[in-house]
C-alpha cells in the first residue's frame, strides 16, 4: 500500500506541474529563444506518432510483465532456486542493468533538464542541482534502510521474546534466548530484503512514469520508433532484477501481485498520461524541465545506491561468492554484460 501512495504522490506532482506550466512555461519560453517553444509538427506525423505510442503501451506492458514475473514463476525449478548459481548470475546481470539505468540513462537526463538554456540562469546554472539531489536521495535511502532495521530490532525482538515467554517455562530461559536470537537474525534478513524490494520499486516507478510521460507527449515518430525496442529491453531486464528481489522478500501472493502490477503499468500509464496531456505538456517549459529533472535526480540516487549497496555489494561480499572465485568471476562478467547492454541502449533511449 505504501507503493500505491508513493505512485499517487508522483502523479499528483506531475499533474500539478503540468497545470501551472501552461502560463509560467509560456512566459519564460518567450524570453528564452525559439528553441524553448513548442515545435510545429504536421498532422500526418502526429497520427503516425499516436499509432506508435498505442503500440508502445501494449508492447512495453507485455515486456514488463514477462520480466518481473519470470523469476517468480520459475522459482519452483531447482535450477533457478534462490541462492542457486543461475539465479545469482541472472540477478548480477539484472543488477548491472539497474546500475547502468541510474548512471547512463536517468542521471544524464536530469543533467539535461536542469542545465537547459530554457531555465533561468540563476539559480540553475550556478549550482550542480542534479548531483546534489541524487546524493541527498542516496543518503536518505541509507537512512530509511538503517532506521527500519533499527526499529525492528528494538520492537520486533521484544515482541518475539514476549510471545516466547508466554509459551515457555522459566526453566527454558537460556534456550529461549538462543532461539529468539536466531529468529531475530532470520527476520532481520527477511525485513532487509523487503525494504530493498520496496525502495528499488519506488526508484524504478519514478523513472518509469517520467520516461513514459516523455514518450507519450512526443509527437515525433522517428524518435518513438527506436524508443519502443529500447524500452522493452529496459523494462524486461529491469523487471527481472526487481522480480528477483521480490522473490527473496518472500511476500504473500497479494503483495507480489500489487508490486508486479505497479511495475508493469507505470510506463504504459506514463505514456497514456503523456498522450492525454499532449496539448498542454511541453518538454522545454521551465515547470516540466524542473519537475522531470528533480524526479530523475531522485530516481538516479535511489537506483545507484540500491544497485551498488543493496544488490551488488550484498551479493559479492556474501559467503557464497567469496568462497567460490570461479562463480565470482562469472558474476562479474554478468554484471559487465548487463552494464554494457544497457549502456548501448542509451543511444536510443
Amino acid at each position: 500500500m505504501a507503493s500505491l501512495k508513493n505512485l499517487g504522490v508522483i502523479t499528483l506532482l506531475l499533474l500539478l506541474s503540468l497545470t501551472v506550466q501552461k502560463t509560467w512555461g509560456k512566459e519564460d519560453a518567450d524570453g528564452a529563444g525559439s528553441d524553448c517553444g513548442v515545435s510545429e509538427i504536421g498532422s500526418a506525423e502526429k497520427a503516425s506518432a499516436l499509432k506508435l505510442k498505442v503500440i508502445a503501451i501494449f508492447t512495453i506492458l507485455i515486456a514488463s510483465i514477462l520480466g518481473i514475473s519470470f523469476p517468480i514463476i520459475i522459482r519452483g525449478m531447482p535450477v533457478f532456486k534462490p541462492d542457486g548459481i543461475l539465479f545469482i548470475l541472472v540477478k548480477a546481470f539484472a543488477s548491472g542493468v539497474i546500475l547502468a539505468t541510474g548512471y547512463v540513462h536517468v542521471l544524464p537526463d536530469s543533467f539535461e533538464c536542469l542545465t537547459s538554456p530554457c531555465l533561468p540562469e540563476y539559480p540553475w546554472a550556478k549550482f550542480p542541482f542534479t548531483t546534489f539531489i541524487a546524493m541527498v536521495a542516496a543518503v536518505l535511502t541509507l537512512m530509511m534502510d538503517s532506521v527500519a532495521l533499527s526499529y525492528y530490532r528494538k520492537h520486533g525482538m521484544s515482541k518475539s521474546e514476549a510471545e516466547n515467554d508466554e509459551g515457555c517455562g522459566h526453566g527454558h530461559g537460556h534456550s529461549h534466548g538462543v532461539g529468539a536470537k536466531k529468529l531475530d537474525e532470520g527476520a532481520s534478513k527477511l525485513l532487509r530484503n523487503r525494504i530493498i524490494a520496496q525502495v528499488l520499486e519506488l526508484g524504478i516507478v519514478v523513472h518509469s512514469v517520467v520516461i513514459g510521460l516523455s514518450m507519450g507527449a512526443s509527437e515525433n515518430a522517428r524518435t518513438i520508433k527506436p524508443l519502443i525496442a529500447a524500452l522493452c529491453f529496459h523494462q524486461f531486464f529491469e523487471g527481472m532484477g526487481l522480480g528477483g528481489c521480490i522473490l527473496q522478500a518472500e511476500y504473500k501472493a497479494k503483495m507480489k501481485a500489487v508490486m508486479v502490477f505497479l511495475f508493469s503499468v507505470t510506463t504504459p500509464f506514463g505514456i497514456a498520461l503523456g498522450i492525454a496531456l499532449t496539448h498542454v505538456y511541453s518538454d522545454n517549459s521551465p515547470a516540466s524541465l524542473i519537475v522531470v529533472g528533480v524526479l530523475n535526480a531522485i530516481s538516479a540516487g535511489l537506483l545507484n545506491y540500491m544497485s551498488l549497496v543493496d544488490l551488488l555489494a550484498a551479493d559479492f561480499m556474501a559467503a557464497q561468492l567469496q568462497s567460490n572465485m570461479k562463480l565470482q568471476m562469472w558474476a562479474f562478467m554478468a554484471v559487465l554484460l548487463g552494464v554494457g547492454g544497457m549502456s548501448v541502449m542509451a543511444k536510443w533511449a
